[in-house]
C-alpha cells in the first residue's frame, strides 16, 4: 500500500492508527448503546467484530478514491468522479458490512443474549448498515476536503509558476529584442534598404514595430490563438529574410482549421531565435526553417548546420516552453536531433 499515493494528497497512516480504532469503539456507542461504567455495558468482545468490519471498509474505500481519482483526474471530470466514487464508495460499505456481519453472526448474537438486548434481526442489521454508511461518509468527506484544498494549493502554486514562466519568456525576447546585437543588424539592414527600395524600409519598420508590439501585447497571457501568433511570426520571418535574404528560406503551412486552436505566446519566435542562432546561415548553406501542423501538434523544423560556438548553449529558450506547456496543458513538448534534421514538436491547446 503506498501511504503517500498522491492521489490521496497526504501521508495518512497516522489518520488510519488513530481513526479506525476509534471508530471501531464509537460505533458499538453510538448505534448499539452500549455503555462505560452503566448497563448496557460495553463488552470487549464487541470491539474487534466492530474493529475487523471498520478496517476493511477502510482500507477497501481508501482504495476506491485513489482509482477514481486516477481513472478522472481532469478538474471537468469532478462532478463524475464524486457521483462513481460515491455510489461505489456507499455499495462497497453495506456490502462489506453485510458479508462480516453474516461471518461474525454467533459473535454478535452471543453478544446480544449476555447484555440481553432483544434487537430483531432487521433491526440490528439496519443499525449495522447506518453505522457503516454514516462512519463511511464521514471519513471520506475528511479524506475529500484534504484532497481538495491539497489540489486548490498545487493549482494556486501552478498558476503562479506558470506567470513566472510566462513573464521569463517575455523577459528573454525583450532581451534577444533590445540585445545590441539585433538591434545593430535590423539597423544595418534597414539602411541597406532605404536608399534601394524606400518602400520595403517602411514595411521594415512596421513589421520590426509589430513584434515589439506583440511582446508587449502579451505580457499577461497564458495563451493566445495560434493565428495571432503565426501572424507575428510572419512579421518576424520578414525581417530575418530582408536581412539574409535567399540565404534563409522560411516555410510556414498550416491549415486554416488549426488557426483558432491555442499555443503559448512567443513560442515560435523564440524556436526560429534558437535556429538563427545556432545554425550557420549563408549562401554556401542557406537554412531551412519549417513551420506546420501535425496529429494535433504544431512543428517547427531545420536542417541542422551547426555553428563552431565557443560556448555551450544553455538551453533556456526550450526549458522555458517545455515548462510552460506542462503547467497549462500538461502534455511535454517533443524534441529530436537527427544528423541532418532538427525538430521541435508542440502540443495544440484545444480553443
Amino acid at each position: 500500500m503506498r501511504w503517500s499515493n498522491s492521489k490521496i494528497g497526504f501521508d495518512d497512516r497516522l489518520v488510519m492508527l488513530v481513526g479506525i480504532p476509534l471508530f471501531s469503539f464509537l460505533v458499538p456507542v453510538i448505534f448499539f448503546g452500549w455503555r462505560i461504567g452503566q448497563p448496557p455495558y460495553y463488552p470487549l468482545a464487541a470491539y474487534w467484530p466492530s474493529f475487523a468490519i471498520t478496517t476493511v471498509i477502510w482500507i477497501t474505500c481508501r482504495w476506491i478514491m485513489i482509482r477514481t481519482r486516477q481513472r478522472y483526474a481532469s478538474f471537468t471530470q469532478v462532478k463524475k468522479r464524486l457521483m462513481i466514487q460515491t455510489s461505489l464508495i456507499l455499495l462497497t460499505a453495506i456490502l462489506v458490512n453485510n458479508l462480516l456481519s453474516y461471518l461474525l453472526k454467533d459473535v454478535c448474537e452471543d453478544l446480544m443474549r449476555q447484555r440481553n438486548l432483544s434487537f430483531k434481526t432487521g433491526e440490528f442489521a439496519i443499525n449495522c448498515n447506518a453505522a457503516a454508511i454514516f462512519s463511511t461518509l464521514l471519513v471520506c468527506a475528511i479524506y475529500e476536503s484534504i484532497y481538495f484544498m491539497n489540489e486548490l494549493r498545487k493549482s494556486v502554486e501552478e498558476k503562479e509558476m506558470l506567470k513566472r514562466e510566462s513573464l521569463r519568456a517575455q523577459l528573454e525576447a525583450l532581451k534577444t529584442q533590445v540585445n545590441p546585437h539585433f538591434l545593430f543588424n535590423n539597423l544595418n539592414t534597414l539602411s541597406a534598404v532605404i536608399p534601394d527600395n524606400p518602400g520595403q524600409a517602411i514595411d521594415f519598420v512596421q513589421q520590426l514595430s509589430r513584434v515589439y508590439r506583440h511582446i508587449l501585447e502579451v505580457k499577461n497571457e497564458q495563451s493566445i490563438l495560434l493565428k495571432e501568433e503565426l501572424d507575428v511570426l510572419q512579421a518576424y520571418a520578414f525581417l530575418l529574410k530582408t536581412r539574409f535574404g535567399d540565404n534563409l528560406d522560411i516555410s510556414i503551412r498550416v491549415a486554416e482549421e488549426k488557426l483558432q486552436q491555442k499555443i503559448v505566446p512567443l513560442s515560435l519566435q523564440i524556436l526560429m531565435e534558437n535556429a538563427i542562432k545556432h545554425n550557420v546561415v549563408s549562401s554556401a548553406r542557406p537554412l531551412r526553417i519549417d513551420v506546420y501542423t501535425q496529429d494535433g501538434r504544431l512543428i517547427v523544423s531545420n536542417n541542422l548546420q551547426k555553428k563552431n560556438q565557443a560556448y555551450e548553449s544553455t538551453g533556456i529558450g526550450l526549458e522555458n516552453i517545455r515548462n510552460r506547456y506542462l503547467l497549462l496543458d500538461g502534455r511535454p513538448i517533443e524534441v529530436e536531433e537527427g544528423p541532418a534534421c532538427f525538430t521541435v514538436s508542440i502540443p495544440l491547446i484545444g480553443n
